[in-house]
């Protein structure tokens, strides 16, 4: 399997009424793009101990999040019937679907599980992959483009790893 591509959203907070606050991804050849958005009108939804982990504050959404319909439409140019893995699929499904229903738009792209990407051997050293190149790359943020960056790099270690 070639490098995958990899997408993370953040979120206001979980359950039903939770939305996408910033979504990032990063390509098979490590281009890497990363946006803000700006919640809609009915998305009011915010949960204090969602933000004390990405330290995104509602405010910042406003001030400089753009709208939906620019975001997907940025998603769907870039990715493009790609195939785009999530580590937190059954959250980022629900919370893509949100975003591109409020663009009224449809995705170009697959939004897959991660693990789907990831062969026995991989699973079996992922967890500790990741805490290395967390430590390595110095990823202290829980932003979505520095997710995606781990996830990718954990998986090209862990492929490395079962391929010797």
């Amino acid at each position: 399997m070639k490098t995958p591509a990899i997408i993370d959203i953040e979120a206001s907070g979980f359950g039903k009424y939770g939305y996408p606050i910033e979504v990032g991804f990063i390509t098979e050849n490590a281009n890497t793009w990363c946006s803000l958005i700006q919640p809609a009108d009915d998305w009011q939804y915010w949960d204090m101990s969602a933000e004390n982990v990405h330290h995104i504050s509602r405010e910042s959404l406003f001030r400089h999040g753009k709208k939906a319909a620019f975001i997907a439409t940025q998603l769907n140019e870039h990715l493009k019937d790609m195939v785009v893995y999530s580590d937190g699929w059954a959250h980022d499904y629900v919370w893509m679907h949100k975003l591109f229903e409020e663009a009224n738009l449809s995705p170009t792209f697959k939004l897959e599980d991660l693990r789907y990407a990831l062969n026995t051997e991989q699973e079996k050293c992922w967890h500790t992959a990741k805490a290395q190149v967390i430590q390595e790359t110095n990823a202290t943020r829980h932003r979505a483009s520095t997710d995606a960056q781990v996830l990718q790099l954990t998986w090209l270690k862990t492929r490395a790893a079962s391929s010797s």
